[in-house]
């Protein structure tokens, strides 16, 4: 199945490398550019593009206003968001994965690196496995919460209620930034219990992927920061 592909960037230059790179992929269709944040929520209503690389700083309207607006959207719910930043410790990451995106990269990313991002986020994962990426959600995660709550998830108690103690076990892994083979090998299972698990704890707690099991697990404090980081 082909992914099709929207990009959201204000420099016109950038997004036309992208084009130049990810149109030439087999099984990578560039549907569209945008080059503000209102215009990539329109044309992701209008395009129903599987993925958007967004940028955050973006006039009219950043990226991370953009990326709550399709994610709150539910006739956009199939919709994934990768998020494309400057620094890869800027904490305006951890706002976008709050408003519902999928991941995040930086833009010093070699193409091998974006071609497999976007390949990954289409198909339902998310790019947190890396230590530096939890450690970096774990640290401003741990901050308090803005009052908008986590986009699609339930509240929190009932939501925890209903995972089971091997749920709750495997989204405490998750959220520590191991993968399924990790957790796997850490629970002695095969990797596809593993994601069965996985699956089935981003249903219960509302989470649209990996990316928001991860949020979840930090925001109700089954993940706690590590200190230092």
């Amino acid at each position: 199945m082909t992914i099709r592909l929207l990009l959201a960037d204000d420099q016109a230059l950038l997004r036309a490398t992208f084009r130049l790179l990810l149109d030439a992929q087999p099984g990578i269709e560039v549907v569209g550019e945008a080059a503000t944040g209102a215009e990539a929520v329109t044309l992701a209503r209008e395009l129903r593009a599987d993925v958007i690389l967004m940028d955050i700083r973006m006039p009219d309207m950043d990226g991370i206003e953009a990326t709550r607006r399709i994610s709150g959207d539910e006739a956009l719910a199939g919709v994934r968001v990768l998020i494309l930043t400057t620094f890869e410790t800027d904490e305006f990451v951890v706002s976008a994965l709050r408003a519902g995106a999928s991941g995040f990269l930086g833009k010093g990313v070699n193409p091998e690196e974006l071609i497999s991002a976007v390949r990954t986020v289409a198909a339902g994962d998310s790019l947190l496995s890396p230590a530096a990426t939890t450690a970096l959600i774990g640290r401003f995660l741990a901050q308090p919460a803005p009052a908008r709550p986590l986009v699609g998830a339930p509240q929190y108690a009932r939501a925890l209620a209903d995972l089971t103690t091997r749920e709750r076990e495997i989204t405490v892994l998750a959220g520590a930034g191991l993968s399924n083979q990790e957790i796997a090998d850490r629970l002695t299972i095969s990797t596809a219990t593993a994601k069965t698990h996985i699956n089935r704890a981003m249903m219960k707690t509302g989470s649209r992927d990996r990316a928001q099991l991860v949020v979840f697990a930090y925001e109700t404090g089954l993940v706690a920061p590590r200190s230092g980081t």
